[in-house]
């Protein structure tokens, strides 16, 4: 009879980390030049462009009912929930969303001063914060080649910060690009302390972690940060402003719209990617894809915006790059030590089941 084998959690887990590893490659490449698209055709309103960040969150409820309608299938109408988020779950998501609300307002003026080129580069430095925040938060263990790594990304943001105003726009004074490029390295610390805490929510919850769960965790976050940069934008009268900017935006009004749409769509395959990347692996890989893709982003930019792209941000980028193959160099190594490990401890436990001779069954005493 043929015995037909369900896939390994191991297997679903791996399919599932690829996932995520496309949306998040799709938001990190694509957020940071459709963000820099607004502001190079007339667009000023910071607020309103970090709130774009997750002003997308209603777009979750989707994957989230089908999910739903998926449960429905297979277990009973008692036991099937929308939403599975207990309190606890809640309140740790909601306070993550403040401060990933803030993170966006940071970054959204940077990206709003610098050039998405250098942008980028700076946020590559983010590695460096999250596997320090990971080995302070989650205990994350370091590696000679992921330390190594973290060093040269560091040195490559200081390359870039010793020639600051080497790419400056003609329109910006050099007060406004150094607080740019400022907010921008405030950025990328804020949100490698988000990642660790991530991982810690889920790692200290109350119960067990799906990724129907994830997707739940996502919607409060993203809910509570378009919250927080509302109320920046009530603040800063955008609401009023936007019509207008509307009407003046360089490539017309209805795609000035379009590209709020498409900002709000793209930066949510960036966040559910990032956090799905944590469920299935770890804080510090989610921040290592996110420095990956960078140099992706960087290339981008110089192709449709037509960016300077100098020797120092040439010199950052080889160490980012020498940085990335360095800590992935050391992962494979420790995986094959891992594995050899593994198998040496189950050739000695083989070996004296196979030594040891087999004794019959005693007889069935009636």
């Amino acid at each position: 009879m043929e015995v037909v084998k369900e896939p390994k959690p191991d297997t679903m887990r791996k399919a599932l980390l690829i996932i995520n590893c496309i949306i998040l490659s799709i938001g990190i490449c694509g957020g940071p030049l459709i963000m820099r698209l607004y502001f190079l055709h007339g667009g000023k309103r910071v607020w309103f462009s970090s709130w774009l960040e997750t002003g997308g969150w209603p777009i979750i409820l989707f994957p989230i009912a089908c999910a739903y309608m998926h449960r429905s299938r297979t277990i009973p109408p008692s036991q099937n929930k929308l939403f599975y988020m207990r309190p606890p779950l809640f309140i740790a998501a909601a306070v993550i969303g403040v401060l990933t609300g803030l993170d966006d307002y940071l970054y959204a003026y940077g990206v709003a001063r610098l050039p998405v080129s250098t942008s980028a580069l700076i946020i590559a430095s983010q590695l460096a914060f999250t596997a320090g925040f990971a080995f302070v938060i989650v205990k994350q263990k370091f590696t000679s080649y992921s330390i190594n790594a973290v060093f040269l990304l560091t040195i490559g943001a200081g390359v870039l910060a010793m020639h600051t105003g080497s790419d400056r726009p003609e329109n910006e004074s050099n007060k406004q690009y150094i607080l740019g490029f400022l907010m921008t390295l405030g950025a990328s610390a804020l949100y490698g302390f988000v990642l660790p805490l991530v991982e810690l929510t889920y790692k200290k919850a109350k119960q067990e972690i799906s990724y129907a769960l994830v997707m739940e965790i996502q919607m409060v976050m993203c809910l509570f940060a378009t919250g927080f940069c509302t109320v920046g934008m009530l603040v800063n009268d955008d609401f009023k402003v936007i019509p207008r900017e509307a009407r003046e935006f360089n490539l017309g009004e209805t795609k000035y719209y379009v590209i709020a749409i498409w900002s709000a769509i793209i930066w949510q395959f960036f966040f559910l990617g990032a956090i799905g990347v944590i469920f299935c692996a770890s804080s510090l890989l989610s921040g290592i894809i996110i420095a990956v893709l960078l140099p992706v982003t960087e290339i981008l930019a110089v192709i449709f915006y037509k960016e300077n792209f100098g020797a120092e941000k040439g010199v950052a980028l080889a160490l980012s790059l020498w940085g990335f193959a360095s800590y992935f160099y050391g992962e494979i190594k420790q995986t094959k030590k891992k594995k050899r490990a593994a198998s040496q401890t189950k050739l000695p436990s083989t070996a004296s089941e196979t030594e040891l001779p087999s004794v019959p069954n005693p007889p069935e005493i009636v």
